[in-house]
């Protein structure tokens, strides 16, 4: 049911994408697998809450990120990566996964620029069409023709050979994921179904072999057995999105920042219904059903995970940290005070201290986002210094 504070057309767009989603799950045999309905529900052309018009990002959307924030943020990661870039020479690419706003580029490519790391492209890997003509209106009124020109959106990986480095922050929480839960001691898929006296609601089906699979894979690295009851998510198509991503690249780094947990603890008996949540004008919303195509769904990623596709996809594991620590390994208390010293007067000042407890503070980002590198022919071990956390996947 949506609220009644919706306005019209916001109400049409999301029965549009509701009815679109009844349509699929009446020619499937009466129920998709939520994974199908999640992306739907965010990617479906024109209407998924990704590829649609209204604003996500930011204090008028559903969600801030930390590119959002300021500055800081990207001229840190900037920090990792330049030496990567550089010894890569200038013919290297910078691949974002996912450009958002186009917040991280506006302030990642000066920060390059300064650090004499900018490679000769920066490409943005970006489904959304909407998403993509917003960063290119942002882009090309910030920066000068020469740089602009440097920027390209890809609409498909990078598959000749090429050398660079791969930055995705909060971009794997919103891949649709499988749910399942445990009947009896079996594995059960959660599919979506639809009746009117109910609208979209949960239905489970016995799972599939390559479900099954993932989930007893899941039991054995966390040395227990799920009991009856037992709901989460899972990806079992994640090393091949990774290998997808990256297409052919040959020596470089992945990196990747987002919320989430080491597997333990995100199959821990305490989190028995798992991590599935979405979020509407900044607030969490329990119910992922309502208002199709107007909230973001989102769920919390397996580190674990990441770190067996990073592995199995070629790569060497760099390291793993919270956000706060790489943050601060990173050179964040340098940019700080350098921004601090710039700043026009107190508020711009207490601006960026705000940035920062924004960015750090186990109650805010710091500890709920973390981040995670994989190299290829190049090292990366720098970025890690601070607040290893490779001891808990």
């Amino acid at each position: 049911m949506l609220e009644d504070d919706l306005d019209p057309d916001a109400r049409a767009h999301s029965d549009r994408l509701a009815e679109l989603i009844r349509d699929q799950i009446l020619s499937n045999g009466g129920a998709l697998p939520f994974w199908r309905f999640m992306e739907l529900a965010l990617y479906a052309p024109g209407l998924g809450y990704y590829s649609a018009g209204a604003t996500k990002l930011g204090p008028s959307g559903d969600f801030v990120t930390a590119p959002e924030l300021g500055p800081l943020f990207a001229e840190c990661v900037a920090a990792a990566l330049a030496p990567v870039l550089a010894r890569l020479g200038d013919d290297s690419v910078f691949l974002e996964i996912g450009g958002g706003s186009g917040a991280f580029a506006e302030a990642v490519i000066p920060r390059l620029i300064a650090l004499r790391a900018m490679p000769a492209r920066y490409a943005i890997l970006e489904p959304s069409a909407d998403l993509r003509q917003r960063q290119r209106e942002r882009l090309r009124t910030v920066f000068a023709p020469d740089v602009y020109e440097r920027v390209e959106w890809l609409q498909s990986p990078i598959q000749p050979r090429w050398n660079g480095v791969v930055f995705a922050n909060e971009v794997l929480d919103a891949l649709p994921h499988s749910r399942f839960v445990i009947r009896d001691g079996e594995v059960y898929e959660e599919h979506v179904a639809y009746e009117r006296a109910r609208g979209f609601h949960c239905v489970d089906r016995p799972a599939d072999a390559l479900l099954s699979a993932a989930v007893r894979h899941l039991e054995r690295q966390c040395a227990t057995s799920f009991e009856d009851g037992f709901r989460s998510e899972v990806l079992p198509q994640l090393p091949y999105w990774l290998q997808a991503v990256v297409g052919g690249l040959d020596a470089g780094a992945l990196l990747f920042v987002d919320y989430g947990y080491p597997r333990r603890e995100y199959y821990d008996p305490r989190r028995a219904d798992g991590t599935l949540r979405a979020f509407h004008r900044h607030r969490m919303v329990d119910n992922v059903f309502a208002r199709v195509g107007l909230q973001d769904v989102t769920v919390s990623v397996d580190f674990t995970a990441l770190a067996e596709a990073g592995v199995a996809s070629g790569f060497e594991f760099a390291g793993y940290c919270s956000q706060a620590s790489f943050l601060i390994g990173n050179g964040l208390d340098q940019r700080l005070a350098q921004h601090e010293a710039r700043a026009v007067d107190e508020a711009a000042r207490h601006a960026c201290r705000q940035e920062v407890k924004k960015l750090t503070l186990p109650g805010e980002m710091g500890e709920r986002f973390q981040a995670m590198g994989f190299v290829r022919k190049t090292d990366l071990a720098h970025a890690f210094l601070v607040g290893d956390l490779s001891h808990r996947l």
